[in-house]
């Protein structure tokens, strides 16, 4: 359980500012639940642990709490006990930590609920209360005031790229006055797996397109929106909204980030309160266009490999089929795990939670899922399209002494280029 009692806090008011910031969101939910229990079947942590408090529908009962308190007849009365440090102590493990936003839940329920979003809204008002993990604030707050979560300032994304550009010999253009299409980047890529920010750009060139990063808008993880900071959320989506608009950008592409994706194309524009001037795409629909275009010619990979889906681009986002274009242009033993597609396991560290340490230990039980699932297709080799559920699996790979392979979609496409002599270049048939 956290320790939420060491903090000074009223816990009645913040149930009022919680109730106040939730309560036209979820009093229908509330009402529509029927407590069939079948989002328990579909919560990885649920799975991995059998511990009925992760049942996904749960996280609606410490609303229904404040709920009943601040608007009962019986609460009015004094007749339903008011809501305590202790209660504020389980709401956030239950929002924060035990709550990967992944949607799994919502494709099963059969009244629709839409949990993960509910706790994207109850986690603006847990903060609102003056509450929520020092780790995912401190996290945020790095990002408006750094650029970035992990401190890749506009100054040390200029260093990374120089040094990447003479390293490995590739073009990558920072801040032209104008380009068609602006590339973001993860900081996690470019402090912790800097050569996807080559395959990126290696793609790109090879396909002459007319882009650049802009040192005005990069970062495109959103730790606002993740730590229910809504006021950093919406700076950290301007930053990349006016880099856009200054370079007359008609595309954005986000690099391999689940939530960066969904929160720009999905929310960017309700975030700002006005339309996006420009197409967000994610870097794997960008290659898949690429390569529909013939854009793209790439020497077949024979090893047996199969894909975790990333929720956010898969399952929330609808690019479920691009990855499986993209990899069926090239790779020549493809294996489906099962389940996969939008109903695919989470890799256990979305919404935030990778970036807590004291949730560490429920993702490394997580990615026993994944190892399963990967096992049973008879391969080691393991592939995604995002920077965070490879961090998540890489540490968790580590922790668990697995000796499988973890690899970049993105970077695997870049190896796989093959130089055309000619003018033209052609892409391989999907198979």
């Amino acid at each position: 359980m956290n320790d939420i009692s060491k903090r000074p806090i009223d816990a009645d008011a913040a149930a009022r500012v919680f109730l106040g910031q939730t309560e036209e969101h979820m009093v229908s939910y509330l009402e529509a639940c029927v407590h069939c229990g079948m989002c328990a079947e579909a919560c990885h942590f649920h799975e991995v642990t059998g511990n009925p408090r992760y049942t996904p529908a749960y996280k609606l009962f410490p609303m229904a709490k404040a709920y009943r308190r601040q608007r009962s007849p019986l609460g009015w009365l004094g007749l339903i006990p008011k809501v305590t440090e202790q209660d504020l102590a389980e709401w956030e493990e239950l929002l924060f930590d035990t709550c990967t936003m992944c949607g799994r839940c919502t494709t099963i329920c059969p009244m629709g609920i839409d949990i993960a979003s509910i706790v994207g809204q109850a986690r603006k008002a847990f903060v609102a209360a003056g509450l929520g993990p020092e780790d995912l604030e401190a996290a945020a707050v790095n990002s408006r005031d750094h650029g970035s979560p992990l401190g890749l300032s506009p100054d040390k994304l200029m260093d990374r790229v120089e040094w990447l550009e003479d390293d490995f010999e590739t073009k990558m253009p920072v801040d032209r006055d104008r380009a068609e299409v602006l590339l973001t980047v993860s900081s996690i890529e470019a402090m912790k797996y800097p050569d996807s920010l080559v395959a990126m750009a290696k793609i790109l060139n090879h396909a002459g397109v007319d882009w650049t990063f802009s040192t005005k808008g990069y970062e495109a993880t959103n730790f606002g929106y993740l730590a229910g900071r809504g006021d950093i959320a919406k700076t950290m989506t301007l930053r990349i909204v006016e880099a856009a608009e200054a370079i007359g950008a008609k595309t954005v592409v986000i690099p391999e980030c689940g939530h960066a994706y969904g929160v720009l194309r999905w929310s960017g524009a309700n975030m700002i309160g006005r339309a996006l001037p420009f197409e967000v795409l994610h870097i794997t629909e960008y290659i898949a266009k690429l390569q529909r275009e013939g854009k793209l010619k790439l020497k077949p990979f024979a090893d047996a490999i199969t894909y975790h889906d990333p929720c956010q681009v898969s399952r929330r986002g609808g690019a479920t089929q691009d990855a499986r274009d993209i990899l069926g242009a090239f790779a020549t033993d493809f294996r489906e795990m099962t389940p996969t597609g939008d109903m695919n396991w989470c890799c256990g560290g979305g919404g935030g939670v990778q970036a807590m340490g004291r949730a560490a230990e429920l993702r490394h039980k997580v990615f026993e899922l994944k190892v399963k699932q990967t096992e049973a297709t008879g391969t080691k080799k393991l592939v995604s399209a995002c920077a965070n559920c490879r961090l998540t699996m890489d540490e968790s790979k580590e922790a668990t002494h697995w000796d499988g392979e973890l690899l970049s979609l993105v970077e695997m496409v870049a190896d796989a280029l093959v130089e055309d002599d000619g003018a033209t270049v052609q892409t391989n048939t999907p198979a």
